[in-house]
């Protein structure tokens, strides 16, 4: 039976989508999917999107897409309808628990490995993506903080100091951004645990208000409030500072 077939058009918002700068020399699109739970829909939205940017963007040359899982099984019943599509050599499907083999592991993949692989791998991980940069790359210490920056994620609970010694670092470590950033807020909370102390003691509980209020301040405000909260005599004094100096 032939027909005129009419099909409704919904809008479509693709946020995945990285495209290339006008001076490129390459003009390839791509088209990135980031799955991290069951989507049933996830290649008839997919596909659907890319065929309406090629439709209103018809100077495009290449594409690429690429759906990246964070393990296998996420993987969406295929339908024989998108078996076509998926066998395209521009469409790519990666596992994170099942990743490709490579002899010379690029920093990112590495990285990525890294975020998302078990906590007792982690170190030897770290280790062997800083000295894959170490000397070789103009960009070595944003890579390197980059690296510690997922380790301190990864290991929320040890010091900066056990995390830097983990990784081979602890000569460099005070050096570093992510390290002294840690330092610096380290030295805020234990001056809000000490200033919390104090109060309770001149002045009973703290209300909750003024305590996520006392939260906010920063390391200069609550050594400020250290000196004034001698002159308390109730929690209205408290309150009217903290609302002359948040």
């Amino acid at each position: 039976r032939f027909d005129s077939v009419e099909v409704k058009q919904t809008a479509f918002r693709i946020d995945g989508v990285f495209l290339p700068a006008p001076t490129a020399s390459d003009s390839t699109v791509y088209f990135v999917e980031v799955q991290f739970q069951p989507d049933k829909a996830l290649y008839q939205r997919l596909f659907a999107e890319i065929a309406l940017f090629l439709k209103y963007h018809p100077d495009t040359q290449n594409w690429r897409a690429v759906v990246l899982f964070a393990k296998q099984s996420l993987e969406p019943p295929e339908s024989s309808a998108y078996v076509p599509f998926l066998a395209l050599p521009n469409v790519s499907r990666i596992y994170l628990d099942a990743p490709p083999a490579y002899d010379d592991e690029p920093f990112g993949w590495g990285l990525m490995r890294l975020m998302v692989g078990a906590a007792d791998r982690a170190p030897e991980q770290a280790r062997r993506l800083i000295q894959s940069i170490v000397g070789k790359s103009a960009e070595q210490a944003t890579l390197i903080e980059l690296v510690q920056t997922k380790m301190v994620y990864k290991f929320p609970e040890l010091r900066l100091e056990e995390i830097a010694a983990m990784l081979g670092m602890a000569t460099q470590a005070s050096q570093t951004r992510v390290f002294q950033d840690g330092r610096a807020e380290g030295r805020v909370e234990e001056g809000r645990v000490l200033i919390m102390k104090m109060l309770k003691r001149k002045l009973g509980e703290v209300p909750e208000a003024l305590t996520l209020l006392i939260k906010t301040l920063p390391l200069e405000r609550l050594e400020a409030l250290g000196e004034n909260l001698l002159d308390f005599e109730t929690t209205t004094d408290l309150e009217n500072w903290l609302q002359s100096n948040s």
